[in-house]
């Protein structure tokens, strides 16, 4: 496998990451061989960590085959939607068997919101399945995913997690101020953190031209090489372990080009990508 993707460490495992993760949307719908070509180039050219979660259409079916001749090498990360033991456990089965794998290297709760954390952390919630799992050798690591910073912290101090998937964007980082909090809590915490929404600009606006183009990406993406190369090279200058891809294939060609010559932001680049965030109307609006 290329080692051409800069590496980092995933918090005290011992397990290092491609600073760019693989986006499992991206090889959702596709025809079986595309799938297997992209994610064949994606591990030579050095990614090593891929996510993926059943809420994604049909992407765990597809990227299972495409994955499966390289699964000793790569770090798998799934989710699972559900709130309560029972449905947890079988998700996580039923994610197992698509993804043509018996374990998972990281296992997350995916989306945590405010009213999801008493319900999972409660008797008989998904944490008992996670933890269970873990115990068992079916997930090797355990985490969660929110776009609400008052979970994120929450989650992280009730239960130990070894990870945090959680949005890091220029724009709400610095017009809302939403990221900063959870960072410095999984910081003291020793939670590593793992970004999404690097190449994100902003909410899109009606009848936008470009909205039926990326129809994987609920938000409006930066299409602009300059100025998504600066955004993800931004969040990749966070204390971070990787960024998550966004889900359409062009943008994922262009973040591997960008961290394929890897440098932290300078502050004069900081300064022309702030210009961008007085006009955005950011994705995520509240800290």
């Amino acid at each position: 496998m290329s080692a051409s993707f800069p590496t980092r460490p995933y918090g005290n495992t011992g397990v290092h990451l491609s600073i760019l993760g693989f986006g499992g949307i991206v090889v959702m719908n596709a025809e079986q061989a595309h799938a297997n070509r992209v994610v064949a180039e994606a591990v030579e050219r050095g990614i090593n960590y891929f996510d993926v979660a059943p809420s994604y259409g049909n992407a765990e079916e597809k990227l299972g085959p495409a994955l499966e001749p390289f699964r000793k090498n790569v770090f798998l990360a799934c989710k699972t939607g559900k709130r309560d033991k029972a449905e947890a456990k079988q998700e996580l089965q039923n994610s197992l068997e698509r993804l043509h794998t018996d374990y998972f290297d990281l296992y997350q709760l995916h989306a945590l919101y405010d009213k999801d954390v008493d319900s999972v952390f409660m008797k008989g919630g998904a944490i008992e399945a996670l933890a269970e799992a873990r115990a068992s050798g079916q997930v090797r690591y355990l985490g969660f995913s929110a776009h609400s910073a008052k979970a994120a912290v929450t989650a992280m101090e009730r239960f130990p997690f070894d990870s945090v998937l959680f949005p890091t964007n220029f724009v709400t980082y610095h017009k809302t101020n939403f990221g900063p909090t959870v960072l410095k809590k999984a910081q003291e915490l020793g939670v590593a953190r793992l970004a999404l929404k690097a190449m994100a600009h902003q909410a899109w606006c009606e009848n936008h031209p470009h909205r039926e183009q990326y129809k994987k990406c609920w938000y409006e993406p930066l299409t602009n090489p300059h100025h998504a190369q600066l955004a993800l090279r931004w969040t990749l200058s966070q204390p971070i372990t990787a960024a998550v891809s966004p889900g359409e294939e062009v943008l994922l060609r262009m973040a591997m080009d960008i961290v394929s010559d890897y440098e932290p932001i300078t502050e004069a680049e900081t300064t022309e990508l702030l210009g961008l965030v007085d006009s955005a109307d950011p994705i995520f609006p509240d800290a």
